[in-house]
């Protein structure tokens, strides 16, 4: 019985490391830093074979087929984990605020960002509308200038890749 749990534990724990190399490696990609993919691809292959060929030397063995699943589930959230606080790449912010729009672009060129202002309307009326390309590493610093200048104001972000030029802040 040792050696079953052993065995699946084993599993779990390739797994584990399996898909969050796999999760870490389509970030890779998706942002455009080819050496590390390939290095997460690489390491991740290694891993997946050897998963396999345990899962695949008893079949019939359920804890082992349930550590290969647990382990690919929680593969998937600690891959999520571990890219999130490696916080790579860069992200587009949208702020929306009613009245401060203009001291909030102001303070967050001061601690050295762009920032383009927009006058916009939303639902209640005239909102004033921010867009800002940052490192997403900025983004907690960004939360607070905004928040300390205008609580309510409504940020959003998304993921993007530089194409050409502009400016990236410090």
């Amino acid at each position: 019985m040792a050696t079953f749990i052993q065995s699946a534990f084993i599993l779990f724990i390739l797994r584990t490391i399996d898909i969050s190399l796999y999760t870490l490696r389509i970030l890779m990609l998706v942002r455009g830093r080819k050496i590390l993919a390939w290095m997460f691809g690489f390491c991740q292959s290694l891993t997946y074979i050897n998963a396999l060929k345990l899962v695949m030397a008893d079949l019939d063995s359920w804890m082992n087929i349930a550590g290969y699943a647990a382990g690919f589930a929680t593969g998937l959230v600690l891959g999520m984990t571990v890219e999130n606080r490696m916080h790579l790449g860069f992200l587009h912010l949208r702020i929306i605020s009613r009245n401060r729009g203009q001291a909030i672009a102001e303070a967050l060129r001061a601690d050295g960002f762009g920032v383009t202002e927009i006058a916009a309307v939303g639902r209640d009326g005239v909102v004033e509308l921010m867009h800002s390309s940052v490192h997403r590493q900025d983004l907690k610093r960004i939360e607070k200038i905004v928040d300390s200048i205008d609580e309510n104001a409504f940020i959003t972000s998304e993921a993007v890749r530089p194409l050409n030029k502009g400016y990236w802040g410090e």
